[in-house]
C-alpha cells in the first residue's frame, strides 16, 4: 500500500513550520525592549540573553531548513532558479542570515553583557534608561533601527 503522504509534502511542512516557528518567535523581539524597559531597566540584559537565544536557537536553524527544504522542493518540481520569485526568495533568506550572523547576534553578545556590568555598577535603586551610558544607548538604538520589529529605545 503506496504511503498517502509524498516526500514533497513532508518537505513542505517541515518548510512552513521552520517559517513559522523560527522566524515567527524573532517578532516577538519586537516588544522586549518596551516591556523591559517598562518593567524596570534592570530586565535588560535578560533581553539581550533573550533575543541571543532566538536568534542563535530558533532562527538560524529555521534559515537552514528553509534553504534545504526549498532546495529539495526545487529539485522535486524541476522549477528554474531564475524564476524571480524563487530567486528573490533565496535571496531574502541570504539577507537575513547575513544580518543575524553579522549583527544582531555580536550586538547582543556585546550589548548584554555592556548593561549587566552597567546595571551591577550603579548598585540597588531604580535605574534610567537614560542612567546607562551613552555606547549602550546607541547601540541598544542602532539594534532597534536596524530591524523594521523592533522599536528604538
Amino acid at each position: 500500500m503506496p504511503l498517502a503522504v509524498t516526500g514533497f509534502e513532508i518537505s513542505l511542512f517541515i518548510h512552513i513550520t521552520a517559517v513559522m516557528v523560527g522566524f515567527g518567535a524573532t517578532f516577538a523581539e519586537a516588544v522586549m525592549f518596551p516591556v523591559a524597559v517598562k518593567a524596570g531597566t534592570r530586565y535588560l540584559p535578560y533581553v539581550h540573553r533573550l533575543q541571543l537565544t532566538i536568534n542563535q536557537y530558533f532562527a538560524t536553524p529555521a534559515l537552514v531548513i528553509v534553504l534545504a527544504t526549498g532546495f529539495y522542493q526545487v529539485a522535486e518540481f524541476d522549477y528554474q532558479l531564475a524564476k524571480f520569485w524563487l530567486s528573490a526568495s533565496i535571496t531574502i533568506v541570504i539577507v537575513i542570515g547575513g544580518l543575524l550572523g553579522a549583527y544582531f547576534i555580536p550586538s547582543d553578545r556585546r550589548l548584554g553583557p555592556m548593561v549587566e556590568g552597567e546595571i551591577a555598577a550603579k548598585g540597588g535603586g531604580d535605574i534610567e534608561l537614560s542612567d546607562l551610558s551613552e555606547e549602550y544607548q546607541k547601540g541598544a538604538k542602532l539594534q532597534g533601527s536596524a530591524s523594521a520589529t523592533r522599536p528604538q529605545p
